[in-house]
């Protein structure tokens, strides 16, 4: 089961609810064959972002998701306990589902930066999913 905490829902008032952030979560866990963990979700304003951005990527300026994985995936399928934490700035995010789902396979090891495409077509498809659901 994949467990997911919502912190910060003050500063996106327009969020997802838990259970629509949940299922978008398992949605892009399940894409990886991940079926347990915990994960967070946290939302913070423009300042705070700038500051994980500048301190993690160096890059200066806010961002709209970044993502911070705890474990790493062992074995086939198998998944770690804490999966980590996606941080998202409303403020510098047009889709709040979209930048979620980024942020979980982000979490799970893709890269849009160095792949060809995959995880913004997985990203597609998923959030496809979830609509039509």
């Amino acid at each position: 089961m994949i467990e997911v905490e919502v912190l910060g829902a003050s500063l996106a008032p327009d969020a997802p609810s838990l259970s629509e952030v949940t299922h978008l979560c398992v949605l892009a866990a399940s894409s990886r064959g991940v079926e347990d963990g915990h994960l967070a979700i946290e939302y913070v304003d423009a300042a705070r972002i700038a500051e994980l951005n500048l301190d993690h990527r160096g890059k200066a300026g806010p961002t709209d998701v970044l993502s911070f994985p705890i474990d790493e995936l062992t074995g086939q399928g198998e998944a770690p306990r804490e999966l980590g934490d996606v941080v998202l700035c409303p403020q510098h995010t047009a889709d709040l589902r979209e930048a979620i789902v980024h942020g979980v396979l982000h979490l799970l090891g893709m890269d849009h930066e160095t792949d060809n495409g995959e995880m913004l077509d997985l990203q597609a498809r998923l959030l496809s999913q979830a609509s039509s659901e």
